[in-house]
């Protein structure tokens, strides 16, 4: 009871002192509303959260997201389409992402191909682009509608993470893995209920040792390891129809063909990214009244990455040059097929 107390304390303050700044700032009062889309009380708690619960330090980190997304235009980012539709594409081909279902409390589920997306077919600020986009859609199109169909608060979402593939090239996507974690625990924090690990080969399991340690334990508790590729874990909180399909059947990985367009919900062509891509056209419509729409990336600012976000990539770093040095590295790119 007293926790509760607590917690309704600090959400009182935090919410006081992020008034009194809106208030005043028509553009951060906008912003603020696009955050926390009519669920203030929810969004006030993940910076709660991911501040230990102590209300001055929450909202320096929500101003300084409120003040990150008025500098980089964020609110305006689901209106700049990536042109033309074949580099889309190739995005897609190559940051493998996408929505495959609904848990049964009706939360999203991300599918992401940690192991097999590449990022090796765009620039960086493209990439940051897509990123920041599908968060955005997820916010503003995604959680709303799962709210208003469950008829409760839906601000989280699960993210199911195949390891497929995963190898020591890796070490060259940490840069850009880094930039995109810290935009999202800088600016969207805690939007992420559980992270399960899926097809996790040697590689992944070796890392995950020394890794595990540095995260903090909110993170840590978030995070699964399932056996295989999880299908039998997932289905005690997911339908069939929900399951990414590289959890469909033991064995089956993760492959950009493996199905058709429309099972393989990382595809262009799966029915969330043509909604997706389709708001975003339609959103550019809209505003080109006001400015035509151009082709080029839509550069963001990047946040300087956390310390314990760089401590995390160089640990990587320095435990697979261990590896290699002990002359694990062809054993190691060959355990990549096998599932741990």
């Amino acid at each position: 009871m007293s926790m509760d107390l607590h917690s309704q304390d600090a959400i009182d303050q935090l919410q006081a002192l992020i008034q009194k700044v809106v208030d005043k700032d028509p553009f951060l009062q906008t912003t603020f509303q696009n955050v926390h889309q009519g669920y203030v009380t929810q969004n006030l708690t993940r910076f709660l959260k991911a501040r230990d619960w102590d209300p001055s330090k929450a909202y320096q980190m929500l101003l300084d997201c409120l003040n990150w997304r008025v500098q980089n235009q964020i609110d305006n980012i689901l209106s700049k389409p990536i042109l033309p539709a074949d580099l889309y594409r190739t995005i897609r081909d190559s940051q493998l992402i996408g929505v495959s279902g609904y848990t049964r409390e009706g939360l999203p589920v991300f599918a992401i191909g940690a192991g097999l997306s590449t990022f090796d077919k765009a620039s960086v600020h493209y990439y940051v682009q897509s990123h920041i986009q599908i968060n955005e859609y997820r916010d503003r199109v995604v959680l709303p509608s799962a709210s208003k169909k469950h008829g409760r608060p839906i601000t989280t979402c699960v993210k199911v993470l195949d390891m497929t593939g995963l190898k020591l090239s890796a070490l060259n996507k940490i840069k850009l893995l880094t930039i995109i974690s810290s935009i999202d625990d800088q600016n969207y924090p805690e939007k992420s209920h559980t992270y399960y690990i899926v097809n996790a080969p040697y590689v992944f399991s070796a890392c995950w040792k020394v890794v595990k340690p540095l995260l903090q334990e909110r993170t840590r508790r978030k995070v699964q390891v399932l056996p295989g590729c999880g299908r039998d874990e997932l289905l005690k909180i997911m339908d069939y129809p929900s399951l990414p399909h590289f959890c469909r059947k033991e064995g089956s990985g993760s492959s950009r063909h493996l199905e058709g367009g429309n099972k393989n919900c990382y595809s262009l062509d799966h029915p969330f990214h043509q909604q997706l891509y389709n708001y975003i056209n339609q959103q550019a419509r809209l505003h080109e009244v006001v400015a035509p729409i151009k082709q080029g990336s839509f550069h963001v600012e990047f946040p300087e990455p956390p310390d314990v976000d760089t401590r995390i990539a160089k640990t990587i770093e320095s435990e697979f040059d261990g590896l290699t040095l002990n002359g694990d590295k062809e054993q190691l790119n060959n355990c990549t097929g096998r599932q741990a």
